[in-house]
C-alpha cells in the first residue's frame, strides 16, 4: 500500500508538498503552485500557512529516496505570451496552451477575483522554474557519394 509521507529528497520546507506530489505521482513544482493558489484566490494566505503546518504536525516523514524521473512542470520558453506559466501548464499537461489561458482568464473574471487571478499568476511566475532554453539544431548536408 502506498503511503502519504512527507519527501525528504524533494523538500523546500518541510516536504509536505513534495510529499504530497510524490503519493499523486506528479511534479512538486505543480503541488507548492496549487497550495500558493489556493491559499492566495480566497484571500486566506494566513489559512494556507495554518494548513501547511498542520500537515506537516500530522504527516509522518518518509525515507530518504531518490526521486523518480517524472516530467517537470517548467515555464515555457518556446509557448510564451507573458512569462510561459499558462504555456508551461499546457505542456506539462499535453493539451493546447490557448485553453489553459482561456480556463485561467475565466476563473479570474468570473469569481470577480482578478487581482487574486493575477497574484496567483506572479506566485507561479515565481515558484515555477523556467524550462530549458531551446537551440536551434542546424543539420549539415550529407555529403553525396
Amino acid at each position: 500500500m502506498k503511503r502519504l509521507t512527507r519527501s525528504r529528497a524533494n523538500a523546500k520546507i518541510a516536504g509536505v508538498c513534495a510529499g504530497l506530489a510524490e503519493y499523486f505521482e506528479v511534479d512538486a513544482t505543480f503541488v507548492r503552485a496549487a497550495w500558493v493558489a489556493l491559499s492566495i484566490v480566497p484571500g486566506a494566505v494566513i489559512g494556507g500557512i495554518i494548513a501547511y503546518l498542520l500537515v506537516w504536525m500530522v504527516m509522518p516523514e518518509g525515507l530518504a529516496v531518490t526521486e523518480a524521473a517524472r516530467p517537470r512542470l517548467t515555464r515555457s520558453v518556446t509557448n510564451a505570451k507573458l512569462a510561459g506559466v499558462c504555456g508551461g501548464l499546457a505542456e506539462y499537461f499535453h493539451v493546447d496552451a490557448t485553453a489553459i489561458r482561456v480556463l485561467w482568464i475565466v476563473l479570474t473574471v468570473i469569481p470577480g477575483c482578478i487581482l487574486g487571478g493575477v497574484l496567483v499568476y506572479l506566485a507561479a511566475w515565481i515558484l515555477i522554474p523556467k524550462g530549458p532554453s531551446v537551440h536551434a539544431i542546424v543539420a549539415t548536408p550529407a555529403a553525396s557519394a
